[in-house]
Formats: C-alpha cells, sequence, structure tokens
C-alpha cells in the first residue's frame, strides 16, 4: 500500500536521525582519539590511520569527517578546549562567589592536562608546517580570549581597573609556565605553593 507523503516524510525523518546521530558520535570519538594520541606520541607519531585505528573507525570513515590531517588536530584541540572551558565553568555554575583560589587552582588545572600536552605539541609541529600554522594561531588567539573572558568573571575582576586586566593575564601565563614544568616531571607540591601565592597576588590586586 502506498504511503502518503505525510508518512513518507515522517520516517525518512526517522531514519535520518539514528545515522545522524552516528556521524556525532563516529566525528566525536575521532576527536578524542586524536587528542589522546598527539599527547601521547606527539605529532610525528599521530597520523590519521594511528587515530582512526585508536577510534575504532576506518581510516576513510575518518577522511570523510576530516579530510585532511591539519584538520583533523586543530579540530581535536578546538573541541577539547571548548569541553574544558565548559568543565571550568560547570565548577563554579553559580559563581566562584568570592572562592578565588579555586579559581586559581582551576585554571592551573586547565594547562598541566592532557589538552595542554596536546596543544604544545600541536604549536611546535606549527612552527614548521606552514599549511599548520595560521590553524594553529587562529585557534590559539580565540582560546586565549575564551580563557581569559572566563577567568575575569570567574574571578570577579574589574578590568576598567589599572592592572585588573594585567593581573589575569599574568595569572594565565603563569598556569601555562606551570603547564611546561609539568610536561618532565610531576610538580604537583611545587605547584601547590604556587597556586596560593598567586592567590594572595590576585586578592590583593583585584581587591574591592
Amino acid at each position: 500500500m502506498d504511503r502518503s507523503p505525510g508518512e513518507r516524510t515522517d520516517r525518512s525523518a526517522g531514519e535520518r536521525t539514528p545515522k545522524q546521530d552516528r556521524s556525532r558520535a563516529t566525528r566525536r570519538r575521532l576527536l578524542e582519539a586524536a587528542v589522546a594520541c598527539l599527547a601521547e606520541r606527539g605529532w610525528a607519531g599521530s597520523t590519521v590511520s594511528v587515530v582512526a585505528e585508536r577510534a575504532g573507525v576506518s581510516r576513510g570513515a575518518a577522511q570523510h569527517h576530516f579530510p585532511t590531517r591539519e584538520d583533523l588536530f586543530t579540530a581535536a584541540v578546538e573541541y577539547v578546549a571548548e569541553e574544558r572551558s565548559g568543565a571550568i565553568r560547570a565548577l563554579f555554575p553559580q559563581g566562584a562567589a568570592g572562592d578565588r583560589r579555586a579559581v586559581v587552582a582551576a585554571l592551573v588545572d586547565l594547562y598541566t592536562g592532557p589538552l595542554f600536552r596536546a596543544a604544545l605539541h600541536l604549536w611546535v609541529a606549527a612552527s614548521n608546517e606552514e599549511q599548520l600554522r595560521p590553524r594553529v594561531t587562529e585557534l590559539e588567539a580565540r582560546v586565549g580570549r575564551e580563557t581569559h573572558r572566563i577567568a575575569v568573571d570567574l574571578l570577579g575582576a574589574d578590568e576598567s581597573r589599572p592592572g585588573a586586566r594585567e593581573t589575569v593575564q599574568g595569572l594565565l601565563d603563569m598556569a601555562r609556565g606551570l603547564g611546561l614544568a609539568n610536561l618532565l616531571t610531576d610538580d604537583q607540591g611545587r605547584r601547590e605553593k604556587v597556586v596560593a601565592q598567586w592567590t594572595a597576588l590576585v586578592e590583593s590586586a583585584l581587591r574591592d
């Protein structure tokens, strides 16, 4: 029996939805696998084939979503950067409520996890890859602006006051430096002392 146009449309939409869901799930697995590979293997060891195998998909499926290696890795770092930004905001759903030490610690954690390690490998690769450099430069600028906005919001910083913007940026630069140190050794003990000291500096500089 022939179906009405409306019935055929509803059926087609229902058939498309699971396919779209599978496509989104595949894309997410590829992005997560790319970041993990980049953090563990570096740029040289992170090929599309390696990422596809880790994600449990074919190389063809990977290239369907990301035609080039550069597309895959810049999208992967951007994806996880957005995820981590969301995670930091989720730590303080009602705002930081004046707990600036917790904010400083959370920002430091942002730069000492696998995302930062992966991003660092991407930066190093971009310094030698002409095709990759403009993408990574633009990505880093956007991620940096978003992280700065999050820090300003959570710290309750009034950037119209002299020195407030520089204090927030200095905090992020310090956190990045701790992340670099953490690449070679577990610097947890010293990091806690630095967090305490920077919290005092931030409190002093941003005091109402």
